[in-house]
């Protein structure tokens, strides 16, 4: 976690790093940790799409990649030095071997040779990332479309549409999809007497896995990088992105919509306010009104809370059973948040409680 906040990497970590810590029995990170460990931990390599520079990943590579960054990470007093590596030896010895290595230095001289980058700018020490203006790259957002929390990755917002005192602030009208084609298609005019428009905030809703086992939220997004007005619309969605993916994009809003999460009750032309303060490391995903007008906060959640779930809000047609019986035994295992993996315990608890809430109600059989 430490490592993935300081190089700024992909928000799919939210689901790697719980699953590992599930697979070796460790415990798994929550909400509260991520936001924890991005705060303590600077961010020190510059590279697309956090900026601000954006080097290449293979410059990130060349400039000495994972090993030079834990470099700095040890140099701040953030590692533990004596556990063991893949290696055998300790993490201590082999960052030792690298920093003197002649791999090391062949591969950052090659950079400065054939891209005339500076390795140091690159991966950066704590206090020249400070210089350089480097903020930490996510932030989770919560709000009352987003109660259980919800992800984006702030640096990759265009800097034109965030304030001087580092505040994304986004207030429109809502426009909400259940498949991701017919968003594109908005995006694109095509097809649709009421195309996407700066100031819009799409809302994608089941996209988490069980209405499409989670699929990657990406064309969307790419379709929205290479528009000149795209930067001003904003995206709200259960589903994910990949490291790629950049602009006011927020994700994994939990709870997910096909299972009672708010942002499945958006309506279009509901009126949704995002904040992302990108020096706080806080943020806020909130309906703030219905059909274009002001309504305050217990209005608000009187209205999420008396309404159903989007009338087109249902799994993919084509969902494989496979797929859907993955969903339902990730759910019970805690979710998105906590890796999307198979907690056998937690599996069986919830089946044994589903029978026993069988048998009460068939008068002691279950049929």
């Amino acid at each position: 976690m430490l490592l993935h906040a300081a190089c700024g990497g992909s928000t799919n970590l939210l689901l790697h790093i719980p699953a590992l810590a599930h697979a070796a029995g460790l415990k798994r990170p929550v909400l509260e940790d991520w936001k924890r460990v991005n705060r303590i931990t600077p961010r020190l390599v510059d590279a697309l799409p956090n900026g601000p520079r954006n080097h290449p990943t293979v410059q990130v590579f060349m400039a000495g990649g994972v090993p030079e960054v834990m470099l700095h990470l040890r140099g701040m007093g953030l590692l533990h030095g004596d556990v063991l590596t893949a290696t055998g030896d300790t993490l201590d010895a082999t960052l030792d071997w690298w920093a003197t290595s002649d791999r090391r230095q062949a591969a950052r001289a090659r950079l400065t040779a054939a891209a005339a980058v500076a390795p140091d700018d690159v991966i950066m020490g704590p206090d020249a990332a400070r210089r350089a203006g480097m903020t930490s790259t996510v932030v989770f957002p919560v709000g009352n479309l987003a109660p259980e929390g919800a992800v984006i990755k702030a640096t990759a917002m265009d800097p034109s549409i965030v304030g001087d005192d580092q505040v994304y602030r986004h207030r429109g009208p809502a426009r909400v999809f259940v498949d991701e084609r017919d968003a594109i298609r908005a995006v694109k005019g095509v097809g649709t007497d009421r195309p996407i428009r700066a100031g819009d905030v799409i809302v994608l809703i089941g996209n988490g896995p069980s209405g499409t086992g989670m699929q990657e939220t990406a064309q969307v997004t790419t379709a929205l990088r290479y528009l000149p007005w795209g930067k001003h619309v904003a995206l709200l969605t259960d589903g994910r992105f990949s490291g790629f993916s950049s602009g006011a994009c927020v994700g994994h809003i939990g709870p997910e919509s096909l299972h009672g999460g708010p942002i499945g009750r958006v309506r279009d032309d509901d009126l949704i306010e995002i904040v992302i303060d990108r020096g706080a490391l806080t943020g806020s995903v909130d309906l703030v009104g219905a059909a274009g007008q002001a309504l305050d906060a217990d209005a608000c959640a009187a209205l999420l809370q008396s309404r159903g779930p989007h009338p087109g809000l249902a799994p993919h047609a084509a969902l494989p059973a496979d797929t859907r019986l993955w969903a339902a035994l990730q759910r019970s295992s805690g979710g998105t948040w906590a890796g999307c993996v198979y907690d056998v315990d937690r599996i069986v608890a919830t089946l044994e409680a589903g029978l026993d809430a069988l048998r009460t109600n068939d008068g002691g059989e279950v049929s």
